[in-house]
């Protein structure tokens, strides 16, 4: 390896080194599954504040009813009680909880998922009470939020209702007024084998309440934390609108003041999400007049980070005398499979690479090879090793084609090592002789860094995929590999390694660089880069420390398979090189000639200055 494909390697480096740390969170840990204490609901942006509790306020009821119509109006005041009945629906997939106070969503439980702390996954913030509201205006000038009006319903307190195979439960429910001329009706369907539910929302005779010209569907608070680090965690967060072909992606990581988005336009979807889950609300009979999203960050105990977001999509409302809207309402994890099924290009939210270089590598070959392969072995531990075989057998012509040039300049390197002692005070000729030695040898020194640069896009797809694959989430593989999407730690230390900021050892990470390490030594054989040989394994093992398991299972096996294969090479006839000299009749114009040329021409010109 000479000079310049060390310079060559130590740029792809700085590349990898500057990419990971514009993607990587800080590797602080812990996470509290609490709300932060004293925050405020970011969602009074979209309410403006729009109740109080008067009872707390005064006790005098003509000031109480005051009080409500001067908030909700003389529409919807009497509407703020009720019996909140709650109704239990349980599917293959979930279980859930329907309030009829607001026609919430109360709980969203995921059967098939835990928390990092073995709880079920239920992804509903009801201390914030339910989710999936109403928001529009009246011709009395209230903005109305109905999460706090009670709707009769088609259920009683208790209800229990448990779906099979095939079978679907429908609920209505009403909100009436002026002796039921005028009523908001909120249909669920809910199908056992779904994350999601299917709404309608029906405004009949609503035109003399309800002032256009539109009207608001609400999902108002984040999902729940469910992973061990919430800034890992958070720094996937993010929320989303579909807006025409455009996917606009908001991150709330301010936590000086909410992050606002919005925009009147046709819009078919929004969504928020974390790390390995997700919701949205997705339009069927007809797009939305636009979207809103808002999100911000709050700081949390144990130096955790809790990003939280409002998504709502508005819906044209023309004041006829029936309006009707139709709504897919999806709650459930961030699977490639299942949210490219809706068939609303909802899979974007899932961060997979450059849109324009990465993802698509990660899109159509990374993610199709990977459940391919697991279709055949359901362990993900030895998926990725047979995953790992494949791409390396894949990205065999570029390895064997840096490997044949690393091979070629070491057996330059004596004669290299005689031009630089023979011209060491001549640094201009002593290149000019070296790009002659190479040209009359037939050997690119660049050539090494090409296949290298070649294998960068395919590295950062499978990163990416790694990354934010829910099938590998508390997916166990063998002794300490207990989670192949977290660092597998070994070690705990009582300090922070400064810079890199860790106090844990990974032992796949240190694996890696111990055949990195191995790698290094058998191609580098200048005295004068004898540092990199110990400088690159240490860097890379810091640098991969916070990095999933299974992707340091991948790296570490990708490295040995190299390590394995130059040994072979080194210690077999194949591993031999016979440099010959190129016939001057043979020799190809090319790089090298470029280059002799451009210094003939600069010593030309520096002799004449000097004459």
């Amino acid at each position: 390896m000479d000079r310049n494909t060390t310079i060559g390697f130590i740029l792809i480096t700085v590349i990898l080194m500057i990419w990971i740390f514009l993607v990587t969170p800080k590797p602080e840990q812990n996470i509290n599954l609490e709300q932060p204490k004293n925050e405020k609901n970011s969602t009074q942006s979209l309410e403006k504040n729009y109740h109080k509790d008067t009872s707390s306020i005064v006790q005098n009821n003509d000031l109480v009813l005051k009080a409500k119509i001067d908030s909700f109006g003389k529409y919807f005041y009497d509407k703020l009680n009720g019996n909140n009945d709650i109704l239990t629906i349980e599917t293959d997939k979930i279980i859930l909880k329907v309030e009829k106070k607001g026609g919430n969503i109360l709980e969203w439980t995921l059967k098939e998922f835990k928390t990092w702390n073995n709880y079920p996954v239920q992804l509903i913030r009801n201390s914030n009470g339910g989710d999936f509201n109403l928001l529009f205006n009246t011709l009395d000038g209230k903005l109305i939020n109905t999460k706090n009006l009670y709707f009769n319903g088609n259920f009683k307190n208790g209800d229990y209702i448990k779906l099979q195979e095939g079978q679907k439960y429908s609920i209505s429910l009403i909100l009436s007024f002026k002796n039921d001329s005028s009523k908001i009706i909120r249909e669920y369907t809910f199908e056992n084998g779904k994350y999601s539910f299917e709404s309608n929302v029906k405004l009949i005779g609503m035109n003399n309440i309800i002032a256009g010209p539109d009207y608001q569907v609400l999902w108002e608070n984040h999902l729940n934390l469910t992973e061990y680090n919430s800034v890992d965690e958070s720094g996937f967060s993010y929320a989303y609108a579909m807006y025409g072909d455009e996917l606009i992606e908001l991150d709330g990581n301010s936590f000086d003041h909410p992050k606002i988005d919005k925009k009147d336009g046709q819009t078919r979807w929004v969504s928020t999400r974390n790390k390995y889950f997700a919701s949205a609300i997705i339009t069927k009979n007809q797009f939305g007049s636009g979207y809103y999203l808002e999100g911000k960050s709050f700081h949390i105990k144990d130096e955790g980070i809790d990003e939280q977001y409002s998504i709502a999509i508005k819906m044209p409302y023309n004041e006829s005398s029936l309006e009707s809207n139709t709504f897919e309402v999806f709650i459930g994890p961030s699977d490639y499979s299942i949210l490219k099924s809706y068939d609303v290009g909802l899979e974007k939210i899932i961060s997979l690479g450059l849109t324009w270089l990465i993802r698509p590598i990660s899109e159509y070959f990374m993610i199709p090879l990977f459940k391919l392969i697991h279709l055949v072995i359901p362990n993900y531990g030895l998926v990725i090793i047979v995953f790992t075989f494949i791409i390396r057998l894949l990205l065999h012509p570029l390895n064997k084609s840096q490997m044949d040039s690393m091979r070629k300049m070491q057996a330059l390197q004596p004669m290299i090592n005689e031009i630089r002692e023979k011209y060491k005070d001549d640094a201009q000729k002593m290149n000019m002789q070296m790009m002659k030695l190479y040209k009359e040898y037939g050997v690119n020194p660049a050539s090494g860094c090409l296949p290298l640069l070649l294998q960068m896009p395919i590295l950062y797809a499978l990163w990416a995929v790694f990354r934010s694959a829910i099938e590998l989430r508390q997916a166990s593989f063998v002794w300490w590999i207990t989670d192949l999407a977290n660092p597998d730690v070994i070690l705990h230390l009582p300090f922070k390694i400064p810079i890199f900021g860790i106090n844990q050892l990974s032992g796949l990470a240190l694996m890696m660089g111990v055949t990195m390490f191995f790698q290094q030594k058998m191609s580098i054989k200048d005295p004068r880069q004898k540092a990199m040989v110990y400088l690159m394994p240490i860097l890379f093992t810091l640098m991969f420390n916070n990095f999933p398991s299974g992707l340091n299972l991948y790296y570490f096996l990708f490295n040995l398979i190299s390590v394995v294969q130059q040994l072979y090479l080194t210690k077999s006839k194949k591993g031999q090189v016979v440099l010959q000299k190129i016939p001057e009749k043979e020799r190809k114009k090319g790089f090298m000639d470029r280059i002799l040329e451009a210094q003939k021409a600069q010593q030309s010109h520096v002799s004449k200055k000097k004459k």
